[in-house]
């Protein structure tokens, strides 16, 4: 039996050349078959998911010889990280090798929505010309307010800089005295004083229960009018119906979407309607540099693993605990 399990399409250099060493069971859809999910990790010793894939406590406790788990991503939400190191099982992940791509897609998202580029060229494809109607308004001498400032929050804000941004920050796991954050000449602040103050919100904070729907009623109703705001994060962060409500008052000047509440979006999501609005399918991973880097991080993990090497981009610890 194989002992690697690959249960999405996760493709790439590093993968062809694992699945050509013949040890490896590449099913793409196996996530969304449960039951025939469970009966593979029966006999896996390595299983490489992306985000579609929940590896719960109960598969963990039936998949008795698995090693590692190696998430091809930087989130760490669809997979129960207590219960993979309760049974001695390296959670291994790729938290840094797409965060350049998230980056620039936020920063993308921000100039086509100060810009109304999408707004634009849907107009001109079907034969307008209204240049008045899409007059937008510049980044430089706007203030960013930055949700997390961790990797990817340093890299948009550094980048947000060189556009003439002013940066706040809010952050409870950064220290005030930061070099990064002397570095970007931001303040950190409490959130309530970033949605005053901002012009733009770009978010970049993990899916918890202290982060679902962080992002309601109360939080954009205290942002400035005509303000912006952008989740290249995770979609539950965000209570869309609230957001649809402050996009239909016409308090906001606009929102991008990266990643959705429930994935994919029913086909008459509220957010479709509006002409302000840019909705991308959570795609801010996914350029090709990226996905070659998430990639190979991955799959060396898991072949490192199954050599009796220590995982390198380990989430709990880097070799196996108690098991074969």
């Amino acid at each position: 039996m194989p002992r690697i399990l690959v249960t999405e399409n996760i493709a790439g250099k590093a993968m062809d050349e694992l699945r050509a060493g013949g040890d490896v069971a590449f099913e793409p859809e196996l996530w969304r078959d449960p039951a025939a999910l469970a009966e593979a990790l029966r006999e896996a010793e390595a299983v490489i998911v992306r985000n579609q894939t929940r590896v719960t406590a109960e598969l963990i406790a039936g998949a008795p010889k698995l090693k590692i788990v190696a998430r091809a991503g930087a989130g760490l939400d669809n997979i129960d990280t207590a219960a993979a190191s309760e049974a001695g099982i390296v959670v291994s992940f790729a938290p840094s090798e797409n965060s350049l791509s998230v980056a620039e897609l936020a920063l993308g998202l921000m100039i086509s929505l100060a810009r109304k580029i999408s707004a634009a060229d849907r107009d001109t494809r079907a034969g307008g010309w209204k240049r008045a109607v899409f007059t937008g308004g510049e980044l430089s001498g706007k203030t960013l307010g930055v949700v997390g400032i961790g990797r990817i929050g340093t890299l948009v804000a550094r980048r947000a800089r060189a556009f003439g941004m002013r940066i706040v920050a809010h952050d409870e796991f950064v220290d005030p005295e930061a070099p990064h954050l002397r570095e970007l000449g931001a303040r950190l602040v409490t959130l309530d004083e970033l949605v005053a103050e901002s012009d733009f919100i770009t978010t970049h904070v993990p899916l918890t229960e202290e982060t679902r729907h962080l992002f309601g009623a109360k939080f954009f109703a205290a942002m400035k009018p005509g303000a912006f705001f952008v989740n290249t994060s995770r979609g539950e962060v965000v209570d869309e119906a609230a957001l649809a409500a402050a996009l239909e008052s016409g308090h906001l000047g606009g929102a991008a979407l990266d990643v959705r509440e429930v994935e994919p979006p029913a086909a008459d999501s509220p957010l479709g309607r509006f002409d302000n609005v840019i909705l991308t399918p959570h795609i801010a991973a996914f350029t090709d540099e990226a996905q070659e880097r998430v990639v190979a991080a991955v799959c060396r993990d898991a072949v490192s693993v199954l050599r009796g090497e220590p995982a390198a981009g380990f989430f709990n610890f880097p070799e196996p605990r108690g098991r074969g």
